[in-house]
């Protein structure tokens, strides 16, 4: 039977958890915007090398599963003799795997911007950086932004791996307290209520955030 107080228990240490979560997730969205609008770049304007070692990054990304990749890099950052590499380790292997992601949804924003749009700009004397500053980047991030949110929502959903190296995240503390109290379903009900909630606030404020562009953009 589900015991109320054995939840009501747990929520306390899961909503501290919950901080890391939410370091862990935008650091980690950092690192996949960052690193996926780089791919996104080379596979466009990067000539010949930068398409090839983009495809490369993103082909290595997506056809290895995120829990190796985790403790390559796990392994790989502690063999270098840095300290407090747990939460690192989990940062850069979760954000790299998002930005082959991110990559792909980047570039298809700006391959769907009318050419057009880019020939007319070239044509009044523009330069290139300052087309993509006025021109294709603004479109390309409004129309990319339900697929980054929802990509973001992965990441956030990727989250718990970093359990495997100790990050005491949601996942982590959650496990810890069914250890001591083997109440597995009190436990992980709040676990999983802190993840919906977290996802309906990324959600909804992405939906506030493309509303107020697009009014921008008029």
């Amino acid at each position: 039977m589900f015991q109320t107080a054995l939840f009501l228990e747990a929520i306390g240490p899961v909503a501290r958890a919950t901080v890391v979560t939410v370091e862990l997730t935008v650091a980690a969205g950092i690192v996949s915007l960052a690193v996926g609008a780089l791919a996104a770049a080379a596979q466009i304007g990067g000539g010949r090398t930068g398409y090839v070692l983009s495809r490369l990054y993103v082909s290595l990304m997506r056809g290895t599963p995120l829990y190796v990749q985790l403790l390559v890099v796990f392994f790989g950052i502690a063999s270098l003799g840095l300290s407090e590499q747990a939460f690192l380790a989990a940062m850069l292997a979760i954000g790299l795997n998002s930005g082959a992601y991110s990559a792909e949804i980047l570039r298809a924003a700006v391959a769907a911007i009318p050419p057009g749009q880019t020939e007319a700009a070239e044509a009044i004397g523009m330069s290139r950086w300052r087309i993509w500053q006025r021109i294709v980047l603004p479109q390309a991030f409004i129309a990319s932004l339900p697929p980054l949110t929802a990509e973001l929502t992965i990441v956030l959903k990727s989250t718990p791996l970093a359990s495997v190296v100790a990050v005491t995240e949601i996942t982590y503390t959650g496990v810890l307290i069914q250890s001591r109290t083997f109440s597995a379903i009190e436990v992980f009900t709040a676990v999983a209520i802190s993840y919906t909630v977290l996802a309906q606030i990324l959600l909804r404020g992405s939906r506030v955030l493309e509303r107020r562009l697009s009014a921008l953009r008029g």
